[in-house]
């Protein structure tokens, strides 16, 4: 808490939140656990093993992965543009009001319609669960 290095950190709850703090700051909470091991100095982790990584960024605790990442490799149906306006016009909106659906500008609706547009996966994400229709197939099945 009040900024020194230290080698010693005692872990302790300070308003519902757990901080580790050196020997002077301990007294602003209550000690969780005893003496801490002394935090090993920035020389000596060259040779640690590392966190788990995704994608070259480090994993954190409660930090979401991209589930998608892990299914094969799915390519959109070739008449996805078809798709989406017939969806669109069986619910009966317009191309602007299917872009702020989707929060997105009317002209991308106009692009994905025609075709003219290959869109990112969240975007095609978006697009299916709104219209509830299927945009991808698997490569196998457009052979």
């Amino acid at each position: 808490m009040c900024g020194d290095d230290v080698t010693t950190t005692y872990r302790v709850e300070v308003e519902g939140s757990v901080l580790r703090v050196c020997e002077h700051c301990r007294h602003f909470g209550e000690l969780l656990d005893p003496l801490i091991a002394p935090a090993a100095p920035s020389s000596q982790t060259k040779g640690a093993p590392r966190a788990p990584t995704s994608g070259g960024q480090p994993l954190r605790r409660g930090a979401e992965r991209d589930l998608f990442a892990d299914l094969p490799e799915m390519e959109l149906a070739s008449d996805w543009g078809h798709r989406i306006r017939v969806a669109r016009e069986q619910r009966a909106w317009t191309q602007e009001e299917l872009g702020k659906r989707l929060n997105e500008k009317k002209s991308l609706v106009l692009k994905l319609e025609s075709g003219s547009f290959h869109p990112p996966d969240a975007i095609v994400r978006k697009v299916e669960s709104l219209l509830k229709i299927r945009l991808r197939a698997d490569p196998e099945e457009s052979v």
